[in-house]
């Protein structure tokens, strides 16, 4: 077992740069404990997938997880600051189902089943397989980091939430994804050790304050999906979304990995994914979805609607990513220190 486990390290992280009014405020009131809060109608006046909104729901989601360092773990249940989060929430959602085409559930899982016969040019698996560089690899893992550091932990509050099938399919792709017993296996782990072989710094949340709008949307859909049991049905289609999905992709960046040289753990996280998610794939399908709509048949329209959310967010990021990677330029706000590779690669790196 290793004794340094990066995605465990210790300390909390730091408060992130606010980002507009919004941001601001609550971050200035998680120091203090005082002062003015945003209301309704301020809430209203930037667009429901703005970074500014989307990072001020992100702080107070964080508070569910790893909190942030100087900041007493008691307000993660302030009256004030659920008041707020509940009008960030209503906003993002109220977006979410007018922008989600209406689909039966199973219409929308036929369309996470059918891979693409040829790429549409808005995939960004695809684009890091064919001519993806380290350093596209490099920025690509860093924002990714603010979801999968914290991987399968929102799908865990779903548990008590089901019963039966679903319950016990969920619990067997939850035990995968937290290592089968095995701390240093706990997918996050796996993670935090594809960052150091790509140079990058392990601890939670470092890359917050590089993060766009598009990527901090993909993790508050999660955390608002998990932590709600009225919208257990979306996250269940939420998890179904991702692991369907995973497989195909995670073999095309297992590949880009290994043609940039990005290093054996760098590999070894999207290699791990290609086989543990095609059978999840069928415990997904066949005991968590099936098993849900057979006990709650009611919930097929949420199920439907985690599913849609999903994608809606993940191309957003994809059509982000991309725009800037095909001016070869970077898609943070500064770019990441220059490394090398570990062997001779086909593409610059």
């Amino acid at each position: 077992m290793k004794d340094d486990l990066g995605a465990a390290r210790p300390g909390k992280p730091q408060l992130p740069r606010p980002r507009g009014y919004l941001s601001d405020t609550v971050i200035a009131w998680l120091h203090t404990g005082e002062g003015p809060l945003p209301t309704p109608g301020e809430v209203q006046r930037e667009g429901p997938y703005g970074a500014d909104r989307q990072l001020a729901l992100y702080v107070l989601y964080e508070l569910h997880y790893q909190g942030f360092d100087g900041v007493d773990d008691d307000r993660e249940w302030a009256p004030a600051l659920l008041s707020v989060r509940r009008y960030l929430e209503e906003a993002f959602l109220r977006a979410l189902r007018a922008d989600v085409p209406a689909l039966g559930a199973q219409e929308a899982m036929a369309g996470l089943l059918t891979e693409p016969a040829t790429d549409d040019g808005n995939s960004v698996s695809h684009y890091l397989k064919r001519e993806g560089r380290l350093w596209q690899l490099r920025e690509y893992a860093a924002l990714r980091s603010l979801y999968h550091l914290k991987e399968a932990d929102p799908h865990a509050w779903v548990l008590p939430r089901l019963r039966g099938r679903a319950k016990a399919g969920m619990a067997a792709i939850e035990f995968d994804e937290f290592g089968a017993g095995r701390a240093e296996d706990i997918h996050a782990q796996l993670f935090a050790d594809l960052m150091a072989d790509l140079a990058l710094e392990t601890a939670y949340g470092h890359y917050l304050d590089l993060a766009p709008a598009e990527t901090l949307a993909i993790v508050n859909l999660m955390s608002l999906l998990g932590l709600h049991r009225s919208l257990r049905g979306a996250l269940v289609g939420h998890f179904a979304a991702v692991e369907v999905t995973s497989s195909p992709g995670s073999r095309r960046l297992a590949e880009a990995m290994r043609r940039t040289g990005a290093g054996p753990a760098a590999e070894r996280f999207y290699d791990e994914h290609v086989e543990a998610d095609a059978v999840h794939e069928q415990i997904v399908r066949r005991e968590v979805v099936d098993g849900l709509l057979k006990d709650e048949p009611d919930l097929e329209p949420d199920v439907a609607f985690g599913i849609g959310a999903t994608g809606l967010l993940d191309s957003r990021l994809a059509g982000y990513l991309l725009a800037a990677w095909r001016e070869d330029r970077s898609a943070l706000p500064a770019p990441l220190p220059h490394v090398r590779a570990r062997k001779p690669a086909r593409s610059e790196t």
